[in-house]
């Protein structure tokens, strides 16, 4: 059995013949693959890595658009908010403005009417203490004449009603008169 064990090869044994053999096929393999395997691996990768750097760049990009649009979107949002406050302000001091202008108005155009209806009262209040002087005036030129059975002539006839009508107090026939009303 000796033979055998000197025939036998072992790990530990060194072939030169087997470890030329090994290192060519190993820089034949390891040149192709660099030529034809690796690098278009690594320009595959290379590509891939711009492509996601790109567009991790777009994306960054895109995102500050966003964040500027949005902080333009809420910038416009408050501007309209501050204006639609101002617009209903305005409109309510506007409405109070004319709704006071209305009162003014209306307060005034009753006063006028007041002081109409009081100068029309006044009128005829005149008007009526005239037309009962004037009765009364005719009435006792005709109770004097029919009393004295003579025509009384113009002057006697008006110290006639003078003389009655100082002794009618008209004045207390308005207050009686302002009294109903």
């Amino acid at each position: 059995m000796p033979v055998l064990d000197a025939a036998k090869p072992s790990l530990i044994d060194i072939n030169f013949g087997l470890m030329f053999w090994t290192i060519v096929t190993f820089v034949i393999v390891l040149y192709v693959l660099k030529r034809y395997a690796f690098g278009p691996l690594q320009a595959m990768l290379d590509q891939r890595s711009q492509t996601i750097s790109s567009d991790l760049d777009a994306a960054e990009h895109a995102r500050a658009e966003a964040q500027a649009a949005l902080a333009e979107y809420r910038a416009a949002l408050a501007e309209s908010r501050r204006e639609a406050t101002k617009i209903m302000e305005d409109a309510r001091r506007t409405s109070e403005e004319q709704r006071r202008q209305a009162l003014a108005e209306l307060e005034a155009e009753k006063g006028r009417q007041v002081e109409r209806a009081r100068a029309e009262i006044e009128a005829e209040k005149r008007q009526s203490l005239q037309a009962i002087r004037s009765q009364i005036a005719e009435l006792t030129v005709t109770a004097t004449e029919k009393i004295m059975r003579t025509r009384l002539d113009e002057s006697e006839q008006r110290r006639l009603i003078d003389e009655a009508l100082a002794g009618v107090d008209l004045s207390s026939l308005g207050e009686a008169q302002e009294a109903e009303r």
